[in-house]
């Protein structure tokens, strides 16, 4: 697989994962509405199935998503791939926020993070200043944010609402601009083939997601944290990695790398990514509910949108640093 997809050239390695990508998306997608119709005599059984199909029907929806915006990224250039992941981070960064309680002393932080920080972000993105890039959240707007929320003259919980508002602003403005970033990188000898990184980065995530998700449900042992998440195991967690990396050894044809290195890149993005998902459960824990957003309902807006790409976030920006000190960009 790997040198045919090499040998291919752009246009045609998109015809091929055009039918592979969209191909198993539709398989998967009648096969979870052919469950989703029977029935079964035991009440307790169907419920739990439902809700279980729910999730995975969730899944099923961002790959749709995740792959769109892949394609329109390619069909219709860089910029239009920069706005509709700067709109990703729009919503999320609205989801995050509603759950979280703020005061009048934090209206100034927040237009600033949504109309300041988030489109400088992006154009910093789109002007490739990469050194900016890197730094410009974590550095200055990391500093920033507090002087502005404490000229408002409001120190109640102070530290909390600054915490809560530069979290979010790290995972869901910082982190996921690093997915249109790598449409912008020079990689030698991979002239106009960028939009396959961000696909190759989505897929291996998602695959990984979605084997432990389904690995953790069938495996029926003893959580690990209970308390943070009744799904999570160290043998799904490792299938999940060991699974994903495979299968981005497998699409090394469409990345500038050799399978050994894609394997050892999409080790590195599952592990940053799994991780990470983790970690916004136990945010999300913290804030007494078991989803961004429950049952398919938008409770915040934009309807879960930050449970499905919270994994993306965090892998991101360690894949993309990692490519760029790969190939010293």
């Amino acid at each position: 697989m790997y040198f045919y997809l090499k040998n291919l050239a752009p246009t045609q390695q998109i015809g091929a994962l055009f039918i592979l990508v969209f191909g198993l998306l539709l398989l998967a997608s009648v096969t979870a509405f052919s469950f989703s119709i029977r029935e079964f005599h035991n009440q307790a059984e169907d419920e739990r199935r439902r809700a279980a199909l729910a999730s995975i029907n969730g899944i099923i929806r961002t790959s749709w998503l995740m792959v769109a915006v892949f394609w329109l990224g390619w069909m219709m250039g860089n910029r239009v791939a920069l706005t509709l992941f700067g709109l990703v981070s729009f919503f999320s960064l609205r989801e995050f926020l509603t759950l979280s309680p703020t005061r009048r002393g934090d209206h100034r932080s927040l237009v600033l993070a949504f109309f300041g920080v988030l489109p400088l972000q992006y154009w910093l993105v789109w002007a490739e200043h990469f050194d900016m890039f890197a730094v410009f959240i974590p550095v200055f707007v990391f500093l920033a944010l507090p002087v502005i929320s404490a000229l408002a003259n409001d120190p109640v919980r102070f530290l909390e609402r600054n915490a809560k508002l530069q979290w979010g602003i790290m995972v869901c403005i910082y982190g996921m601009s690093h997915v249109p970033a790598l449409l912008m990188l020079h990689f030698p000898g991979y002239d106009h083939r960028n939009a396959f990184m961000v696909f190759f980065l989505v897929m291996v995530v998602q695959v990984c997601m979605i084997t432990q998700h389904l690995t953790g449900r069938w495996l029926k042992k003893a959580p690990v944290v209970p308390a943070i998440s009744t799904s999570f195991h160290w043998s799904s967690w490792a299938l999940g990695m060991l699974t994903a990396s495979v299968f981005g050894a497998a699409l090394a044809g469409i990345t500038p790398w050799v399978p050994g290195t894609a394997f050892a890149f999409s080790f590195i993005a599952c592990l940053a990514g799994s991780l990470g998902h983790f970690v916004m459960k136990a945010i999300k824990r913290d804030r007494g509910i078991p989803n961004w957003g429950a049952q398919g309902r938008a409770v915040t807006g934009a309807g879960g949108l930050l449970d499905r790409v919270d994994a993306l976030c965090f892998a991101a920006p360690v894949f993309f640093h990692s490519a760029r000190w790969y190939f010293d960009l």
